[in-house]
């Protein structure tokens, strides 16, 4: 039976949402900032309060399953879908479209850029913020103040890109995202600014770019759309980084 199961009928699909010459620029920005920050004994004492390896490994476990997408369902569609087909000569490259006739775009939901960063956005929210916030309440109300507003700012920049997905630019959810934090975080107590940023910044990334567009997915002409995968992958994992390093050098 698994023998006769057709490419449409599998339940995880591989491949890159990304470009390898970006992946690799994302690898090396995680080797080169993230062993600065766990040497930095002031982020980690007073940041996501989990062990430094544990944060390593889940930046490093987010790049790599980002090749990873587990299908989810499939939406019907009426346009003809675009695909890009990738042509190398003589060291040049081109990207050129095709139109195919076909009846659904399939829906995934990216590991490394969805999956892996709720899950870990969940335990923050579940077991540490309890553990070590002096207001539980009022961390909870910044944390979804900040949620809030990154999504709707990356929900305004977001945009549908045909046979792609939906694509949001690298930097602007990391840095609206430290900025709030900055600005929530001393009000009435002090609440631990890198945990608003990590979790409103992922997922209000996630929400803003690519849940709340779920209706644009008929209009995208892809064969294919990955939920936190190809054109928000680097703007959520950026912000997961970035969002933390930023606030660590102003305060």
């Amino acid at each position: 039976m698994g023998r006769d199961m057709s490419k449409e009928d599998r339940q995880v699909i591989i491949f890159r949402p990304i470009s390898i010459f970006y992946f690799i620029l994302m690898f090396l920005i995680t080797i080169l900032l993230l062993p600065f920050m766990i040497t930095a004994w002031r982020i980690f004492s007073y940041s996501l309060k989990v062990s430094p390896i544990v944060v390593l490994i889940v930046f490093i476990a987010s790049l790599i399953c980002s090749y990873i997408n587990i299908r989810v369902g499939e939406i019907r569609v009426r346009e003809p879908i675009v695909v890009y087909r990738e042509i190398s000569f003589f060291g040049v490259r081109w990207y050129i479209p095709e139109v195919r006739y076909g009846t659904k775009t399939i829906v995934t939901v990216n590991v490394g850029g969805a999956l892996i960063p709720v899950l870990f956005s969940l335990y923050l929210l579940f077991n540490v913020v309890p553990r070590y916030e002096a207001n539980v309440s009022i961390a909870y109300l910044k944390i979804l103040v900040a949620f809030t507003l990154v999504t709707i700012i990356v929900y305004s920049v977001a945009r549908p890109i045909e046979g792609l997905g939906i694509a949001t630019p690298s930097l602007i959810p990391p840095l609206s995202t430290a900025l709030i934090s900055l600005f929530l975080y001393p009000i009435y107590i002090k609440t631990n600014p890198f945990i608003i940023a990590y979790v409103s910044g992922t997922l209000g990334t996630l929400v803003g770019a690519d849940i709340l567009n779920l209706n644009k997915i008929p209009r995208l002409r892809s064969p294919i759309v990955s939920i936190g995968g190809a054109g928000t992958f680097d703007g959520i994992y950026i912000t997961g980084i970035m969002a933390i390093f930023l606030i660590w050098l102003l305060i």
